[in-house]
């Protein structure tokens, strides 16, 4: 068992530490992908980012704090809630002003980035967190504190997001198809999975069966990302009203 040291600030630290490292990312992404070096921000109509913040801030609170209403009062927020509202808000706004195509893939980089460094701050900062693991008497279990060796389930998703970014930079270097026009799709797919699998291995209430609220939104994100991937691919293939057609990862162009 690794006994650990801990401190709720810690969580505060390595968010503002995710924060500064997806920016450099973003910024330093569109400096040497895109055509240019002008930012979504400038690119794109502000009602986007509107409808994009407002549902990953929802998104982020509503599941955060349903989840653990049980454990504690106090209100909560989730990534996994905030990727789920967001990606809602935009295909609503998307289907209002009729763009088709996935316009996501220029946060792929960044938003890994911050959960693998942002996920370091929930071990760290210990068990008042409420994101620690259940139980184990494998050799790499952590003492958060109680004396409790637990499944560190923060390290095996930061470990997850790490290894998607690896193979996404090279793919996308290499000019993968998927990379290149369906990184958003296949990072939902990513996410949704690997955190699905991690949620077997903490102390959540049950929603359904054996599953939580995380599980069910998860596996949301999973089918999103193949739906949304096979269409996108089929309307490439036969056109459509309002086609975004460069790479996903480009910003968004000549949107209402």
């Amino acid at each position: 068992m690794i006994h650990l040291p801990t401190a709720p600030p810690a969580h505060i630290a390595f968010d503002l530490a995710a924060w500064i490292a997806a920016s450099l990312v973003a910024w330093r992404q569109h400096r040497a992908w895109p055509q240019g070096t002008q930012t979504l921000l400038r690119l794109t109509a502000p009602g986007y980012y509107r409808w994009l913040a407002v549902g990953a801030l929802l998104g982020a609170w509503a599941a955060g704090t349903l989840n653990s209403w049980r454990l504690t009062w106090a209100p909560s927020h989730s990534v996994a809630g905030a990727l789920a509202g967001g990606i809602v808000a935009v295909e609503l706004w998307k289907a209002r002003h009729r763009v088709r195509g996935s316009t996501g893939g220029s946060f792929v980089l960044p938003m890994a980035t911050g959960i693998m460094i942002g996920r370091l701050g929930c071990l760290f900062a210990g068990l008042p967190d409420l994101t620690y693991g259940t139980p184990t008497a494998l050799p790499w279990a952590v003492d958060l504190g109680d004396g409790v060796g637990r499944h560190p389930v923060q390290l095996y998703e930061s470990a997850a997001m790490a290894l998607f970014i690896l193979v996404y930079v090279v793919a996308r270097r290499r000019g993968a198809d998927w990379a290149r026009h369906h990184a958003f799709h296949a990072f939902a797919i990513w996410y949704g999975a690997q955190r699905f699998v991690w949620e077997f291995f903490k102390p959540y209430p049950n929603l359904a069966g054996p599953f939580n609220l995380f599980h069910l939104i998860c596996g949301g994100l999973v089918v999103y990302g193949i739906v949304y991937w096979r269409n996108d691919r089929r309307r490439g293939a036969q056109g459509g009203a309002l086609c975004v057609s460069q790479p996903d990862d480009e910003p968004v162009r000549n949107l209402p």
